[in-house]
C-alpha cells in the first residue's frame, strides 16, 4: 500500500526518478517518491546523499549564503562571499548589471 504524502494528506507517493538542478544547473536524475496530488517530491537518503556529492563535484556545495546589506556613502552594499566570488570568476571593479526580477529577487548578470 502506498503511503499517504506528509504535506498535503490527500495524495499518495509514488515512486519515480526524478531531475534535480542547483542553481540552474543539472545533477542529474535520482530515486524519490512523488505525490500524486500536491506534487511534493521526497529523495531517498541515498538519492540525498549523491545529490550532495554530485552539488560538491561540481563546486555549487556551499554557495549560498546570507548576507547582511551595508551603508556605504548613500548607497546600500551585498557583499558577495569570496567561495561565490571565486565560483563565478568575479574580480575587483568588474562592471555587473544589477536588475530586479519580480519584487522578491535581486538579478546580477555578469559582463
Amino acid at each position: 500500500m502506498a503511503e499517504q504524502c506528509p504535506v498535503c494528506g490527500k495524495g499518495t507517493l509514488r515512486p519515480k526518478r526524478v531531475r534535480e538542478e542547483m542553481f540552474g544547473i543539472e545533477l542529474g536524475t535520482y530515486a524519490a517518491e512523488v505525490c500524486n496530488e500536491c506534487g511534493e517530491v521526497f529523495f531517498t537518503s541515498e538519492s540525498v546523499s549523491a545529490i550532495e556529492d554530485r552539488a560538491k563535484e561540481l563546486g555549487l556545495w556551499g554557495l549560498a549564503s546570507k548576507v547582511k546589506v551595508a551603508r556605504s556613502g548613500n548607497s546600500l552594499v551585498v557583499r558577495i562571499p569570496s567561495p561565490l566570488a571565486r565560483y563565478l570568476k568575479l574580480r575587483n571593479g568588474q562592471e555587473v548589471l544589477v536588475a530586479p526580477e519580480q519584487k522578491h529577487k535581486l538579478v546580477l548578470e555578469l559582463g
